[in-house]
């Protein structure tokens, strides 16, 4: 009984939240242009109904950033080769996710944002596209989304779904907005054994395990090639230690034990810093500078000099020619509380990974990744950068942490063929 009003409240406090969003809204577009794309569609509001191709009433499928984006792509190549094939639509958050689409599939899926969790904006995006299911990617679960598409007989899915156990607990704690909400999803389709049982605690009906899509991502071989091009960049001989995805906080300790480092390293090793968000490149390139570090920015520069060791990645949608230009590669979002990254492109890339304590956002792969020897676990960034320089001083250990790392990959692929199996019936398309 006490549900509508709980939701009630949470679309309050969203409504009254609005004006703050918008502003972070432009604030983002300065430095990505992509997010000033077409802001109407944030609100359901979208131009004359678009000719997707394909037979009949599209499949959709939101995936809000770029990782999300790169994983569900064997699922798109899937629906693409059916006979006839579904219209496809994807729905994105982020602007990196949307550039990764639009370079992954081209025209043969429609684009558009999801709109912000209003019941009028839900409403008016679910009328519009008319989508016979919906499938959302790993933790996208939106009360007005839910309860508008169940009103309007459009099933939900969550896929690849996973849930922390510091998720789970805030979920826990609004249960009478999570609960209807998991509760109303037509199945969940989860990367692991503990997210299965998580979701199913938290009112999750139909559960399977199928694992995590992230193994079986291919790495483009543009990506392969463009991290040719910037080994090259940087220097062919040099040593690369390459630390990826960080987040605030994280470069200023990275940047420091950088400087602590001796005689460690060799000498002439380079150290490329990728932050996770690209409206923070100018705030990297400041910390570097005011610490006295010479760097370069890859937006910049046509050769790393000999002189500077620090190279500030500040270039959309390479992250993976980054890893394969690496020797050593540290994923961020894990020295500090915040979850980790995806650990699984640069170990997929037979470089060895470092990770920190926080990982979270990756229990079981990071567990597992540590425990096969693929990966290693680090205390704090002093730590990061001496096992890098153990392992880039050590052949026999960089070619255990790859064979160790070929092993793991192996292991953990074919989600994808799990998935479908179980999906295909379930949205008509078997």
């Amino acid at each position: 009984m006490l549900e509508r009003p709980a939701r009630l409240l949470y679309t309050l406090l969203g409504s009254l939240a609005l004006p703050w969003v918008l502003v972070r809204l432009a604030w983002r577009g300065r430095s990505e242009p992509g997010y000033r794309m077409c802001v109407g569609e944030r609100f359901g509001r979208y131009r004359d109904r678009p000719r997707i191709p394909g037979a009949g009433r599209p499949i959709w499928i939101h995936a809000v950033s770029m990782g999300e984006t790169r994983a569900i792509a064997p699922l798109v190549r899937r629906l693409a080769a059916l006979d006839p094939a579904p219209p496809i639509l994807l729905t994105h958050t982020t602007a990196t996710g949307r550039a990764a689409g639009q370079a992954l599939f081209g025209d043969r899926v429609v684009q558009a944002w999801l709109p912000y969790d209003l019941p009028g904006a839900m409403r008016r995006f679910l009328v519009h596209f008319e989508p016979r299911a919906g499938l959302l990617v790993e933790t996208e679960l939106w009360p007005n989304l839910a309860a508008r598409a169940a009103r309007l007989g459009v099933p939900l899915f969550l896929v690849n779904a996973r849930m922390s156990a510091r998720s789970a607990a805030g979920y826990a704690r609004v249960a009478l907005l999570a609960r209807p909400l998991i509760r109303s999803l037509t199945g969940v389709a989860a990367q692991g054994d503990a997210d299965a049982a998580r979701l199913r605690e938290l009112g999750a009906r139909e559960v399977i395990v199928t694992g995590n899509l992230k193994f079986d991502a291919e790495v483009p071989a543009a990506m392969r090639e463009r991290g040719r091009q910037l080994r090259t960049m940087i220097g062919a001989r040099r040593p690369v230690i390459v630390a990826a995805s960080t987040r605030e906080g994280e470069e200023a300790a990275i940047a420091d034990a950088w400087r602590a480092r001796g005689t460690a390293l060799p000498a002439q090793t380079v150290l490329v810093i990728v932050p996770r968000h690209p409206q923070r490149f100018d705030d990297v390139a400041a910390l570097l500078a005011g610490r006295g570090i010479a760097f370069e920015r890859r937006s910049a520069a046509a050769q790393v000099p000999e002189a500077v060791g620090v190279l500030l990645g500040d270039s959309l949608g390479e992250l993976a020619a980054y890893y394969a230009a690496a020797d050593v590669a540290f994923v961020g979002g894990s020295l500090l509380p915040l979850g980790g990254q995806n650990l699984i492109e640069p170990i997929a890339l037979g470089v060895p990974t470092l990770i920190g304590p926080h990982t979270f956002n990756f229990a079981d792969a990071a567990n597992a990744a540590v425990a096969c020897g693929a990966a290693r676990r680090v205390a704090d960034a002093a730590a990061m950068i001496g096992a890098a320089a153990q392992i880039l001083a050590t052949a026999s250990l960089r070619d255990a942490m790859r064979d160790a790392g070929e092993r793991f990959i192996a292991a953990h692929r074919g989600a994808d063929a799990r998935l479908w199996a179980w999906l295909a019936p379930r949205i008509g398309v078997d």
